[in-house]
């Protein structure tokens, strides 16, 4: 008498998979020596591609390639550069890095006792490179972004979110486009280091990503 094993498939709702990959549009503004607090002030565009390595439910590890608009303005701020000049920039960056996320709710569509959300609010931090091409100087620089943002699974492998980083560059130089801004670099000719006195960028994001990569297909009984 033969005993055989028949194969028993996994639902396709309830796969799991290890990436995302996708793409993000949104907004972008900085903080700098011509815009100290004005969030979402002189927005500006971003876009690029994200490609997120769920390591489990709760964690994740993300990358980002994206191009981004900056622009800053001293006119109309309390804050006065010497000689009472206004100096207005704009330029476009890039910005190439990878975030941890962590997750407040573990994060799927698999049912049952897995106990899976299908939404969830995050956070994450990491490290990054910006680069910001001349009209005066090539600026290639470290970031560290920081932020928060939700996600919701609408399909089985269709993710849609927003989220909200702040990156904080390690140069002073991203509001210098002229000759005339380049007062911005250090207005008050005070030297500093470390981060103070740095340039940061914001972006605010709505993306959507596809998952790829499945763990798994099938068990064998």
């Amino acid at each position: 008498m033969g005993l055989f094993a028949a194969p028993s498939f996994v639902r396709a709702q309830d796969l799991e998979y290890k990436m995302e990959l996708g793409g993000a549009l949104g907004g972008s503004f900085y903080l700098g020596d011509a815009n100290f607090t004005g969030l979402f002030k002189e927005l500006s565009a971003v876009g690029g591609v994200v490609a997120r390595y769920n390591l489990n439910p709760r964690m994740a590890v993300k990358g980002n390639f994206v191009a981004a608009g900056i622009a800053g303005t001293t006119n109309g701020s309390e804050y006065r550069v010497p000689g009472d000049a206004d100096i207005e920039f704009s330029r476009t960056l890039y910005d190439l890095g990878a975030q941890f996320e962590y997750n407040f709710f573990p994060y799927g569509s698999g049912g049952g006792y897995k106990r899976l959300y299908r939404f969830t609010p995050y956070v994450f931090g990491g490290m990054g490179f910006t680069y910001a091409g001349k009209p005066v100087d090539n600026v290639f620089t470290l970031n560290f972004p920081i932020g928060l943002g939700v996600k919701y699974k609408i399909a089985n492998r269709l993710n849609v979110g927003c989220e909200l980083s702040f990156r904080f560059s390690m140069s002073d130089k991203l509001d210098v486009t002229e000759a005339t801004s380049i007062t911005l670099e250090d207005p008050l000719n005070i030297k500093s280091s470390g981060m103070k006195n740095k340039d940061s960028y914001s972006f605010f994001a709505l993306f959507l990503t596809y998952d790829i990569m499945p763990k798994y297909r099938k068990c064998n009984n």
